[in-house]
């Protein structure tokens, strides 16, 4: 767990990186068998001209951040918005960018601004906020 003071401004950085076999078992785990994901042969003929990440398993690093990392244990997702701005691909570096936009500390709830960013071409690919619960944190 990082130890980053949990104010207005906070940010953490997490690198982000994931395998054709991880989309295959995140194909098996939720049954989104989309062939957009999965074959190489049918993305070719789509605007992609690849296969895509599933979206919800690139968003699976902010649950991975916020409960374990920033803020860390003790976290609890009341709300996440997303927005899917571009695709994701395999064996792709990203980094999730994450920043405490407002805390409201007699609740001890936080907004969390949460971005997944291409290391190579620096576009955002994906973004939204989360809205946690943390008794210690916030």
């Amino acid at each position: 767990m990082i130890d980053i003071k949990a104010e207005i401004g906070a940010s953490f950085d997490h690198p982000v990186r994931f395998s054709q076999d991880e989309v295959i078992q995140f194909a098996a785990l939720t049954g989104d068998n989309n062939p957009l994901h999965l074959d190489a042969e049918y993305a070719a003929t789509t605007n992609f001209k690849k296969p895509i990440i599933h979206g919800m398993l690139g968003a699976t690093v902010f649950t991975k951040v916020l409960g374990t990392e920033f803020p860390g244990f003790g976290s609890i997702y009341l709300k996440q918005t997303l927005e899917f701005l571009r695709p994701m691909f395999v064996d792709t570096d990203y980094r999730a960018v994450f920043t405490i936009k407002s805390i409201q500390p007699e609740k001890h709830i936080a907004e969390i601004s949460t971005e997944i960013i291409d290391v190579t071409t620096k576009k955002l690919v994906t973004r939204g906020v989360a809205t946690m619960i943390n008794q210690e944190k916030f």
